[in-house]
């Protein structure tokens, strides 16, 4: 299938990059991570800590699902607060933390790397400027190799730390079918770019709001997703797992709410089967990303030869491209957003 897109602002052009990105980084970052993952299965961490803000820590809920699916080992979330504020140092010794950042330059972030590094704790940060001040932290630096991203909205380099955090878990697991699928990573997100998702556009552009949904490691790519349109459209959108929007966060849905709904190949296929069919009878503007269900009213195409752990990444580059299309619909415009800038120094 053939899209209609084309980049038609900085964030898009970006964008285009990321297939790009995705095989230098896998050629680049090859002696790095295996060396990092040969450190993780003679010594395995006893839990996992991950941080990041924004983007970056959507992408390390993806890292959540993944380790904990495919290892079995826990992986947390820190609050950067807790040391960079309240000046509480976390046990955690015999963990593995992760930082996530584009610039490596938040201080929050550096102070937690440190103090986890003090604590005993294996340190690696997935960062786009190896020369920073995270990056001279940390035991392990895993470059994201996105190279300059000027439009405010991060595309190529949030779909980066995704490669990069699959990358680290392919090394680690050693799983053949996943690393296969690594290796054909970039064609799959080229694959991505020609799926047509445009069709959504005016539905979701002259909607008062909206609910990204998503589970297991697609919930990862939802909690962006939601932000992307907030970030780039003004437009009001909240991420839930299916397993939870069912609760208090339905009241909400009338029969024109819009509803975007990701969902791959994986264990969780079936449970989100059956919200859909649900949905669809509590609302005209359901659209689902999934495989199969092609005449389905708000069937959005995907890549279908990829691996299920690996759709996430493929649909959020096609989700980029709707969200483009909304901006401008909406009048915004998705490289320079009110307020914000590109990077953000939180203490």
């Amino acid at each position: 299938m053939t899209t209609s897109w084309r980049p038609k602002t900085q964030m898009g052009r970006e964008l285009a990059e990321a297939p790009e990105v995705v095989a230098t980084q896998l050629a680049h970052n090859r002696d790095a991570i295996a060396k990092l993952a040969e450190d993780l299965r003679n010594n395995p961490p006893k839990f996992v800590v991950t941080c990041g803000r924004g983007s970056s820590d959507h992408a390390t809920l993806y890292a959540k699902y993944l380790i904990e699916s495919q290892l079995g080992i826990p992986v947390v979330s820190a609050a950067p607060s807790i040391v960079s504020i309240y000046n509480r140092s976390i046990a955690s010794k015999d963990a593995l933390f992760i930082a996530v950042s584009q610039s490596g330059k938040s201080p929050d972030l550096v102070k937690n790397a440190e103090a986890a590094r003090d604590a005993g704790a294996r340190t690696v940060a997935l960062v786009n400027v190896v020369d920073s001040p995270l990056a001279d932290t940390v035991d392990h630096v895993i470059p994201l190799m996105a190279g300059p991203e000027t439009s405010v909205a991060a595309t190529k380099s949030y779909i980066a730390t995704l490669s990069a955090i699959a990358q680290i878990v392919g090394a680690w697991t050693q799983d053949d079918a996943f690393n296969k699928g690594l290796v054909k990573l970039p064609q799959s997100l080229n694959s991505a770019l020609d799926q047509d998702w445009l069709g959504a556009s005016e539905t979701i552009a002259n909607s008062n709001g909206l609910y990204v949904i998503g589970r297991g490691p697609a919930f990862a790519i939802a909690q962006e997703a939601a932000l992307k349109f907030k970030e780039t459209s003004s437009l009001h959108a909240e991420a839930f797992s299916a397993a939870e929007v069912k609760h208090g966060p339905m009241a909400l849905v009338t029969p024109t709410f819009p509803m975007l709904v990701f969902s791959q190949q994986d264990a969780s296929r079936d449970s989100v089967e059956d919200f859909l069919s649900e949905m669809r009878a509590k609302t005209d503007n359901l659209f689902a990303a999934e495989t199969g269900y092609a005449d389905i009213k708000g069937h959005l195409p995907v890549v279908e030869d990829i691996h299920p752990l690996l759709a996430p990444i493929a649909m959020i580059q096609t989700f980029y491209t709707l969200a483009e299309n909304v901006a401008l619909a909406r009048g915004c415009n998705p490289d320079a957003p009110p307020h914000l800038s590109k990077v953000t120094e939180t203490h």
